[in-house]
């Protein structure tokens, strides 16, 4: 599908989700941030500096219908290393 902002407001419509009321937030994927301290050049840039690839992507969340539950141990499962 094109992007064009009709094509959006359909998206939105299709996954039947409220744009009103729901938190639905844009970001940007396929980033990397630079984790080592550098003078500021090119090939040493600043730590913290963020490099969009070249295939970065926009990802578009509602977080108000994400259901994140930590995953628990199963207490069925021994681990091979225990001696019990």
């Amino acid at each position: 599908m094109r992007y064009t902002e009709d094509a959006l407001i359909k998206a939105h419509a299709a996954l039947e989700w409220d744009i009103t009321n729901d938190d639905i937030v844009v970001e940007i994927g396929g980033t990397s941030v630079y984790g080592i301290e550098g003078s500021g050049t090119k090939w040493s840039p600043v730590k913290g500096t963020r490099k969009y690839n070249k295939d970065a992507f926009i990802v578009i969340k509602n977080k108000s219908r994400s259901i994140f539950e930590s995953s628990l141990p199963n207490p069925e499962l021994k681990a091979h290393h225990d001696q019990s």
